[in-house]
């Protein structure tokens, strides 16, 4: 049961991104079939354009859930009702709006074709006014209500997410001097102040699902965003290699985003140690694996698979291969779906006033998806380290590796239907099927 009345606009959050959760599966599906059967949809909709799309739809339903994240648990940890509920409700359908007409510009050809961020300049300015509504009714909330090292970390993530965001404005004709301020919004969002985000929300579920004390969660919470920080920005050199940037940076790049691995490391310990230490047996176990496996798969994919191809010596070789795609899909789903996940799984019930419900439904969408991105991880880091060397070693023509590959194609293929699977096995467990009880009333302690 939520503690504030206002929390239950976190619901509209959950619901979209669940939603865009899903769009943005499928979308990855029909990308991934086009690898293999190049002409399916060709004469309706490019490739080009389904990727965009399920890029975007990423981004945007990670967003939002960071938004209901943020709305569910600043009241109860500022102890307050959030500042407006109406602006909340408002702001999510202007960014809903913003999402669904900068898709309809995609079908239609009208983007700006920049990775990550193709969205017209008035879908720009329209997500700059969403993030400021949003700002405004979080601090807001903060500043009446109690302080914590949770608020003020995740405020901190938040107002750097928008503030970098506005680099995005900036389209410089250049193309070195684009891609230097492009990666201010993209590293700087994912390898920076996402993991604050990330590090306050997992706080707050340890609080809550362990049972341990404040003093010692926030204590490790300072440790880790000290880390990202230190390592993240100074990383964003590794982006920096081969775009026209001056040689120092190879090492600054080499050296920094080598170093991006131990924040993961961190959040692993940290984890698993306040679940040893918590002593708790809190009823929502489905929200506790799926925080611990937030932890150890962010590891994994942010961090392992961030290292093997992070040193200017070996990025000469794997930039812009099939090892990337294998990176960029597991820390996606271990740092920030699984995240996302984790959050939802712990409020849904609250915030519905039940019991936690369908929680082996949700524990085998865990299993399930999770094998499928580790399989789909593998199939297209084995497709890389072949592409490399094929490509980039024996100088073979790109389209002449690439049917090479198709076999490492058609296994990502497969574990991304599997994947699809577990998603929707895990939007099922979200619903709250008739006759299944209200929460019984419970002593402070758990909850």
């Amino acid at each position: 049961m939520v503690k504030y009345e206002t929390q239950k606009v976190a619901l509209y959050y959950f619901i979209g991104a669940s939603v865009l959760f899903v769009a943005q599966v499928l979308g990855g599906l029909i990308a991934g079939t086009i690898y293999v059967l190049p002409n399916f949809l060709a004469d309706l909709v490019p490739f080009n354009i389904i990727r965009m799309i399920h890029t975007n739809a990423l981004i945007v339903w990670l967003l939002m859930g960071f938004m209901g994240a943020a709305y569910y648990l600043v009241p109860e940890e500022a102890e307050t009702e959030l500042y407006s509920p109406k602006l909340a409700i408002i702001q999510f359908f202007l960014f809903l709006f913003g999402a669904a007409a900068a898709v309809v510009g995609y079908l239609f050809g009208i983007h700006e074709g920049r990775e990550f961020l193709e969205q017209p300049l008035w879908i720009k300015l329209a997500i700059v006014v969403v993030a400021l509504i949003f700002l405004f009714n979080l601090t807001m909330t903060v500043l009446k209500g109690r302080k914590t090292a949770v608020t003020n970390v995740l405020l901190l993530g938040l107002w750097g997410v928008a503030i970098f965001f506005l680099f995005s404005l900036y389209n410089p004709v250049n193309l070195a001097l684009d891609k230097v301020f492009w990666w201010w919004v993209v590293h700087l969002w994912v390898e920076g102040v996402w993991e604050l985000v990330m590090a306050a929300i997992l706080a707050f579920l340890m609080i809550k699902l362990t049972g341990i004390d404040r003093e010692i969660v926030e204590k490790w919470l300072y440790v880790i965003i000290g880390l990202s920080l230190f390592t993240g920005i100074l990383g964003t050199g590794h982006h920096y290699y081969w775009i026209g940037t001056p040689g120092y940076w190879q090492w600054i790049g080499s050296v920094f985003s080598t170093l991006e691995v131990l924040p993961f490391f961190a959040m692993v310990v940290f984890t698993f140690y306040m679940v040893w230490k918590g002593g708790r047996d809190h009823p929502n176990k489905a929200a506790l694996l799926w925080a611990l496996g937030c932890s150890v798969m962010a590891f994994f994919g942010a961090g392992v698979w961030g290292f093997l191809h992070t040193l200017s010596s070996i990025n000469y070789y794997t930039h812009g291969t099939q090892v990337t795609a294998a990176h960029g899909h597991l820390a996606f789903y271990g740092a920030y779906v699984m995240l996302n996940v984790a959050i939802f799984v712990y409020a849904l019930p609250n915030l519905l006033n039940r019991e936690p419900y369908n929680q082996t439904l949700s524990m085998w969408s865990f299993w399930i998806t999770t094998s499928a991105m580790s399989f789909m991880t593998f199939a297209l880091t084995f497709a890389g380290i072949i592409q490399t060397h094929l490509q980039r070693v024996l100088g073979q023509s790109f389209m002449e590796v690439q049917e090479q590959l198709a076999l490492f194609y058609w296994m990502r293929l497969g574990s991304g239907a599997v994947a699809v699977i577990g998603v929707l096995m895990l939007v099922v467990s979200f619903i709250p099927f008739k006759g299944r009880g209200k929460v019984k009333a419970q002593p402070a302690a758990a909850e």
